[in-house]
């Protein structure tokens, strides 16, 4: 509730807060299969093909500010804290390039409470680069714990990425990165 309360007394602030996000795309679309289970009175024998040996996975960020999108951009691997920070500094500043000056520098910073966000490294860059103007755990504005994404990527972007993505099956990792970029 503090975030929204903070959001509605500065309602001019949400067209310069760079709503950030993350979401994995993997090669057949299910993220967590461990619990999954087919019952059927057609056929209790019902199996799905699984194809272990071919799993492959993506973690893809993209953010919003206003009413435009930035990104894809590709992690090649998981995101670690150090990935992160890495991130935030090398790639970050390029794919901004397009936002005026002026905007940037009144800039909000927002990601959620995802534990490569929190390491003491990445605080520290986001301090010094966004001086009382970034949200997330820890941060001058905090993001709620164990609170669901509240960000408008959740509402919209990575359902419809998703929708377009796996259209038809994912034979390969490449084949996965042109859709997710041609989305």
């Amino acid at each position: 509730m503090d975030l929204c309360h903070w959001i509605t007394a500065h309602p001019q602030l949400l067209s310069v807060i760079l709503f950030t996000d993350k979401a994995s795309f993997t090669w057949d679309g299910r993220n967590n299969s461990r619990n999954e289970r087919a019952w059927s009175h057609d056929n209790p024998h019902e199996t799905s093909v699984t194809k272990f040996q071919r799993r492959f996975s993506v973690n893809v960020w993209c953010s919003l500010l206003g009413n435009k999108l930035i990104g894809p951009f590709v992690f090649d691997n998981n995101l670690m804290g150090n990935t992160y920070e890495v991130f935030l500094r090398n790639e970050l500043p390029g794919l901004l390039e397009d936002i005026p000056l002026m905007i940037r520098s009144q800039m909000y910073f927002q990601h959620d409470g995802a534990p490569p966000h929190y390491t003491r490294h990445v605080i520290e860059y986001l301090n010094k680069s966004f001086p009382n103007r970034w949200l997330g755990r820890g941060g001058p504005v905090a993001w709620p714990l164990r609170s669901p994404n509240l960000t408008p990527l959740d509402y919209y972007l990575w359902g419809h990425m998703k929708t377009l993505v796996y259209e038809t099956a994912v034979n390969s990792e490449a084949e996965l990165r042109h859709r997710i970029f041609a989305s």
